[in-house]
């Protein structure tokens, strides 16, 4: 979803499929919603691991228009603007941890969900009870396991697919937090026996 603020000039454009609904509105309370936060022209993107909610607080949007009258017009939306800011833990880790191989700063994680540093952190710590670099490890770490239990890759291309540049790094750093490197851990037998290691 896309804020487009007055004055302010964008170029944004579809990595995938793009769906288009859209309104304009204005006055004071636009004000007092910028002030605490809910509209922000720093974070002007906002992704959603459900869309469901944005598409029925539009659809209601879009229903409640027809009708002429102005209270309930304003009220469906607020819920759009609800919708949109409301973002649940549960989407940002699972978000998190879609992009943990990407090899991206935390700072540069929390731009990408449309969020601040502080509020990466308490959604990922509210939902998981870890940090975000820890979530974004492990889920490296198990997609790792994954790789070496099922492909035939190098240890090299096992590690740039889980977002580490120096497979030397990564081997250590498998070591480390495994037991084993990841060569002894594709010789030692299938997933389904290390499962309660993940």
């Amino acid at each position: 979803m896309l804020w487009l603020f007055p004055g302010v000039l964008h170029g944004y454009q579809p990595t995938t499929r793009w769906r288009q609904a859209w309104t304009l509105f204005s006055g004071s309370a636009v004000d007092a919603l910028t002030t605490l936060g809910h509209l922000d022209v720093s974070r002007p993107v906002r992704r959603f691991a459900d869309p469901r909610p944005i598409d029925r607080a539009f659809s209601r949007l879009l229903r409640v228009s027809t009708q002429h009258n102005p209270v309930q017009l304003t009220g469906a939306l607020y819920d759009v603007i609800a919708a949109a800011t409301t973002t649940t833990g549960d989407d940002v880790a699972t978000q998190l941890a879609e992009l943990a191989s990407t090899p991206m700063s935390v700072q540069a994680y929390a731009s990408e969900l449309g969020l601040t540093v502080k509020e990466l952190r308490d959604a990922v710590r509210r939902t998981t009870g870890s940090t975000p670099h820890e979530l974004v490890l492990t889920t490296r770490l198990s997609n790792a396991k994954v790789l070496l239990a099922e492909e035939d890759l190098p240890v090299a291309a096992v590690a740039r697919r889980v977002g580490y540049d120096d497979p030397a790094y990564f081997t250590r750093l498998f070591t480390a937090r495994v037991g084993m490197s990841p060569g002894a851990f594709r010789r030692s037998g299938s997933l389904s026996g290390r499962i309660s290691s993940l």
